[in-house]
């Protein structure tokens, strides 16, 4: 190996080393691709579960709008009314000693 090969060879190692450097950590090299990936799945899951839960309200909305028994059974339970006939007995609970 003659001294330009040298030459060569000891100025490629350190060029080939930094540009493997540049490549992993640079704003987008490896370690940006890994986070942006890590975040793409992460956002992928909420959107699956904010379809979930719009679908749910979807339903419910349609509910509302066209069920008068799960109306009457949304107003007893979340306004505490009672039906025309209906009676409410209170009972009181002894406590024992």
């Amino acid at each position: 190996m003659n001294w330009k090969q040298k030459i060569l060879l000891y100025l490629s190692i350190p060029i080939i080393f930094s540009l493997l450097l540049f490549i992993i950590f640079d704003d987008n090299g490896l370690v940006d691709l890994n986070a942006l990936k890590k975040e793409k799945n992460e956002l992928i899951e909420k959107n699956a579960v904010i379809t979930m839960d719009n679908l749910s309200l979807y339903r419910e909305i349609d509910r509302l709008k066209h069920d008068s028994i799960y109306i009457e059974d949304v107003v007893r339970r979340e306004l505490g009314l009672i039906g025309k006939n209906e009676v409410i007995f209170k009972l009181k609970h002894k406590v024992k000693k």
